[in-house]
């Protein structure tokens, strides 16, 4: 009997050290086929979609009227739900209806409470002044919806985006380019509510010919003065499926910079390459703190490489 209790309680104790690693290894794997199948039905139901600006009415108020803004509800309810299966949509005073929770932990071990507006997502994508130029644009109130498969969505949107400008070695601000962001929640109000985890982020760029990105950062100290292919070496040194991001996914960053809780005022270099004014290939590099985007003179040594995963 002595020896069947004994046995026991190593068997418990093996158990209790095991089980929560072996249950957090579960939930990666499902949290990871979830984003992947999730970025896919984005991915096919935006390409369905004609043009992503213009849904909606955005008008500001004065002394005789009252503000407008319908532009997110009615991208979610005249575009995506067009598109993608949804089962339920919530306008800005009820987003807590689909599943909504009313804090999210970032990257950075951090509480934020949820973004209501495109500006509580990120002020800097309404108003900016820097050296290069005043960027300013209407706040729009965000809209939720829950998918047939469960997801709880936020749909940030701007219904003045345009198409990319082109390569220039000039300094170019890249919030006009952003239509949408979306921050998902895979599995509702169940836990952990953690960035990362079952909290993410998929930002489509351009109204047409869209492009979306779902990046999902890897928290770590922003590396600078390195090249290309050694942040890049960098990246897989972290996790095997690391890299650098390109261009668009580096707008992602910059968008959803509170939401991932790691940056500050640097400029990130991509993976993304562009003919500069001498006609010879450099890379583009992303401003975290201004949202301009501009192509390198070949140095890299006030540039950070910051380390993502798709």
């Amino acid at each position: 009997m002595a020896e069947i209790l004994l046995s026991l309680t190593i068997i418990g104790v093996v158990a209790a050290i095991t089980l929560p690693s072996l249950t957090g290894n579960i939930n990666e794997r499902t949290w990871n086929t979830q984003r992947k199948a999730l970025y896919a039905r984005f991915s096919q139901a935006i390409a369905l979609m004609p043009a992503l600006n213009g849904y909606g009415t955005l008008t500001e108020g004065d002394s005789s009227t009252s503000a407008v803004d319908t532009a997110a509800e009615t991208f979610v309810t005249a575009g995506r739900a067009k598109v993608l299966k949804i089962n339920n949509i919530c306008d800005n005073e009820h987003l807590e209806d689909c599943g909504i929770t009313s804090t999210f932990t970032t990257l950075a071990a951090s509480e934020i409470s949820v973004p209501a507006t495109y500006a509580e997502l990120n002020p800097r994508l309404t108003s900016v002044t820097d050296s290069f130029g005043t960027f300013e644009a209407p706040d729009t109130k965000a809209a939720a919806f829950e998918t047939a498969n469960g997801e709880s969505i936020i749909a940030y949107y701007n219904p003045n985006c345009v198409p990319d400008l082109g390569i220039t070695a000039l300094a170019t601000k890249t919030q006009p380019y952003i239509c949408a962001n979306f921050v998902y929640d895979l599995n509702g109000l169940k836990g952990p509510n953690t960035v990362g985890k079952d909290i993410g982020a998929i930002t489509v760029l351009y109204p047409s010919d869209s492009v979306v990105v779902a990046p999902i950062p890897i928290y770590h100290t922003p590396q600078s003065g390195l090249t290309p292919s050694e942040g890049a070496n960098y990246c897989t040194s972290l996790e095997n499926d690391a890299r650098i991001p390109n261009k668009d996914e580096a707008i992602s960053l910059f968008v959803n910079q509170n939401l991932f809780g790691q940056y500050s005022d640097r400029w990130i270099l991509t993976s993304s390459q562009g003919l500069n004014s001498s006609n010879r290939l450099a890379q583009w590099i992303q401003s975290t703190w201004t949202g301009n985007r501009l192509l390198t003179d070949g140095t890299t040594g006030y540039t950070y490489i910051q380390c993502v995963k798709r």
